[in-house]
């Protein structure tokens, strides 16, 4: 008996690999996409081929758009990346590292692929609680657009599929993220999370992403096995 296949976002980050890795152990045929949306780093896109092979991923694409041509984000400009923030600055509105509309964009052509494959489910690795700040990982957006999946497709109008978006850590501290990830024998050491990284793939140590997943490894016990510099 044939695999059902799902189409899994993958940035090279610690969750998008842990969420990956949830739909691995659900049984699903992984496609897994990428993609290079002109971030101010490419350390991230070599980290998602390196959790592309370790999970053994049916197929990876890596697609590219220019997100760079609006910036509005320190991610997609020269705008200095924050550094050293506490968790009270870290919750206080939206970050500056907030793309415009990213994961409406990823979404879409998650959701473009699906139709594609025939694949009724979609995997995405937002988190509502460590990235509150963010509006497009809340539950209210994913419900939505799951809902604008199955109007704006010609499968779903005519009842071909019926599109499924998993967020399966969106309610999951970062600790406890990773504990499901160690679970799944998720390497992190493989993964890229740091908005401002060396070329070689080193993280700041200092960025909100990298602080809050030190933090998460902390909270564990355990050391992150990803390199900094």
């Amino acid at each position: 008996m044939s695999k059902s296949k799902a189409v899994v976002l993958l940035s090279g980050g610690l969750d998008s690999a842990t969420a990956a890795g949830v739909a691995k152990s659900e049984g699903f045929e992984l496609y897994a996409l990428t993609v290079s949306y002109g971030q101010r780093h490419k350390a991230e896109l070599d980290a998602a081929k390196r959790v592309a092979s370790m999970l053994g991923v049916q197929k990876h694409v890596i697609t590219s758009i220019d997100l760079r041509a609006f910036g509005g984000s320190a991610l997609t400009s020269e705008t200095p990346v924050p550094k050293g923030r506490s968790s009270e600055e870290m919750s206080g509105g939206f970050p500056i590292t907030y793309v415009p509309a990213r994961n409406t964009v990823f979404l879409s052509l998650a959701l473009a692929w699906a139709e594609v494959l025939e694949a009724n489910d979609i995997f995405v690795g937002v988190n509502a609680i460590d990235y509150s700040g963010y509006p497009d990982c809340r539950p209210e957006f994913i419900r939505a657009f799951e809902n604008l999946a199955n109007l704006a497709t010609k499968s779903g109008v005519e009842g071909k599929q019926k599109f499924k978006i998993h967020t399966p850590l969106i309610d999951l501290s970062k600790s406890d993220i990773i504990q499901k990830g160690l679970d799944l024998k998720v390497d992190y050491s493989k993964t890229v999370t740091c908005y401002d990284p060396s070329d070689d793939g080193e993280a700041c140590g200092q960025c909100d992403s990298c602080l809050i997943r030190l933090k998460g490894f902390a909270d564990l016990g355990i050391k992150d096995a990803a390199p900094y510099r």
